[in-house]
């Protein structure tokens, strides 16, 4: 059975961004358990649509999801642009939190997978004390790398026993996507979550940038100052390429909009 509570979707660079609230997303996630659909989820920001735009293949996960989400406020500003009053970011780390908080009422389990060495297993900890009564199936730390045959049948094995309905990923962009939707069919799960640092967030590791900051769309500069290294290309490349492609889009649909 198809569930009902589907959103529409807007164009961000040929991916599409569903039009819905953290809310709308819980409802809809609940009724695929429900349903006993297997669905996975693109929590993405532009980091990920600029991705897109050098792989086909990444560019179709997206739009194969069942939701994919926006992780950050120039995709809110777009789809307020395009008449999505409604819409707002959804947060990876707060996707993670208000989904085990009411998942508890129905006894879903869940199973995280992701992080260095330790992590997967703090982050159960953290949630499991902040709400008493939440269900974990399992963790998985894998290398960073491919799974081998061994570990990919371990890891299959394991979720096979735990029947998790959440299988939490906590891989950086784009592994996480092309992981979900070669994993999906293989795994004993429902619906599988692409979260990114959110397992290094939540568990502690890594400090988040502060709300002020994230409400404006200035997380990202957060995260440089932090690690300027390994995110200098990926904030101040890609942010200025899309704003170039995104004002091209804007000016196109404008003039279509009114016939120009």
């Amino acid at each position: 059975m198809k569930s009902k509570k589907t959103s529409n979707r807007f164009n961000v660079l040929g991916v599409g961004v569903n039009d819905t609230t953290i809310q709308n997303a819980i409802t809809t996630i609940l009724d695929w358990i429900e349903n006993s659909e297997k669905r996975y989820i693109c929590v993405t920001g532009v980091h990920g649509v600029m991705e897109s735009q050098r792989d086909r293949t990444l560019l179709n996960i997206h739009n194969q999801s069942g939701l994919t989400v926006p992780d950050g406020m120039p995709l809110v500003w777009l789809g307020r642009l395009y008449g999505h009053t409604h819409i707002e970011r959804i947060y990876g780390p707060d996707l993670m939190v208000e989904v085990c908080k009411k998942s508890i009422d129905y006894g879903y389990r869940h199973f995280f997978y992701g992080g260095n060495t330790g992590v997967a297993d703090e982050l159960a900890q953290f949630l499991k004390k902040r709400f008493p009564g939440l269900k974990i199936a399992g963790t998985f730390t894998p290398p960073f790398r491919p799974l081998n045959k061994n570990e990919e049948k371990e890891l299959i094995l394991q979720v096979a026993n735990s029947e998790p309905h959440f299988f939490w990923v906590g891989l950086s962009t784009p592994k996480q996507e092309r992981f979900m939707a070669e994993f999906l069919p293989k795994l004993n799960t429902r619906v599988m979550i692409g979260v990114g640092a959110a397992v290094d967030i939540l568990s502690g590791r890594i400090k988040d940038a502060p709300d002020w900051m994230k409400n404006s769309g200035l997380q990202w500069l957060f995260r440089l100052y932090k690690e300027p290294h390994r995110l200098w290309k990926r904030y101040l490349y890609n942010n200025s390429l899309f704003i170039l492609k995104i004002s091209r889009q804007l000016v196109f649909d404008w003039n279509k909009l009114f016939r120009i």
